[in-house]
């Protein structure tokens, strides 16, 4: 996740405070995937909350990988010999080419029918702990809303568990050139407002630090900031790294919609947010592919009057967003 807010007149401390609570998440080793859909997990964090599974430094276009979501259904993708093995019932992937190497499995814990010695849940349960183990490293995070009970730390106590907290940078940029942006013209107007495609472009030189100045001597890029333009003396810069849940990232929205309430300097702000490379899920239960990038993002633009824009981008293995 990372915002950016021209013309920032508040002091950096101020809006570092305002996202001091991101929320932590865990990295669980050597989790057997059969732990995830017993009933005591169910009970205690898929119904309870919004719980997030997600198989840490697996590759989608090679390895076997993992995600639960906040619906309560787990995804698996598996290559083709793990799908035979595992006998559970699932579908080709959308990305496979001709010969069918890769399967998606979607096992809906949620399920009225997948209820304790179930004939579901028994198979599934006995397909993944006897028939084919499969175990990995799991990033974990819950969110509820006051719920007593475990946490997830306790609960995989006997794993070797470590709680993490996201990666916050700051930076100051100085007599930045931003485009000149009017909330109702999306495609801009010569000479008076920049599109949303000319915007897109220059967010990312700005926050991979892209010179702008198209200088002739730069071997590395002749990118200038789009017309028209204005000299913004002090922008702020902010990247979260980490495992982020939706729940956070409205949080943090939210906060930053605050920012115009007072002092009103910046006319516009931008939040975007980058999904995980190698998820087997990009929008909803869509299914995720690599191909050449694993590109899955979104990006606001708040106005002023609170307008907004929302831009969307993914990869060449991936449905339209929604």
């Amino acid at each position: 996740v990372s915002f950016l807010i021209p013309e920032c007149g508040i002091q950096p401390e101020v809006l570092k405070s305002t996202i001091a609570d991101v929320g932590e998440y865990y990295l669980v080793r050597n989790l057997l995937v059969h732990e995830l859909v017993t009933h005591e997990f169910i009970d205690a964090f898929v119904k309870k909350g919004s719980c997030y599974a997600l198989t840490y430094n697996t590759r989608i276009d090679q390895d076997n990988t993992a995600a639960l979501l906040p619906n309560g259904k787990l995804i698996l993708s598996v290559d083709k010999d793990t799908y035979e093995e595992l006998g559970l019932q699932g579908r080709p992937s959308r990305y496979s080419g001709k010969k069918v190497m890769r399967y998606i499995i979607t096992i809906d814990l949620t399920d009225s029918g997948f209820h304790p010695d179930s004939k579901k849940h028994n198979r599934v349960l006995w397909a993944l702990k006897e028939k084919k183990p499969l175990e990995f490293d799991f990033l974990l995070a819950w969110y509820n809303t006051g719920a007593e009970g475990s946490t997830l730390m306790s609960y995989f106590s006997k794993n070797q568990i470590r709680a993490l907290k996201p990666k916050i940078t700051f930076s100051t940029l100085r007599d930045l050139q931003c485009p000149v942006l009017q909330s109702n013209e999306l495609q801009g107007k010569p000479e008076e407002s920049c599109s949303t495609e000319e915007l897109f472009e220059w967010l990312g030189a700005v926050v991979n630090q892209v010179s702008l100045d198209n200088k002739s001597s730069s071997f590395l890029s002749t990118y200038c900031c789009p017309q028209p333009n204005t000299i913004v003396e002090k922008a702020f810069l902010c990247t979260i790294t980490g495992f982020i849940i939706p729940e956070k990232i409205i949080q943090l929205l939210e906060q930053l919609c605050c920012y115009f309430e007072e002092p009103k300097l910046a006319h516009w702000l931008t939040l975007t947010v980058h999904g995980f490379a190698d998820s087997p899920v990009s929008w909803r239960e869509s299914e995720h592919g690599f191909h050449k990038g694993g590109e899955n993002f979104y990006n606001f633009v708040i106005f002023r009057n609170l307008d907004y824009w929302l831009q969307m981008a993914v990869g060449a293995n991936d449905d339209c967003p929604p």
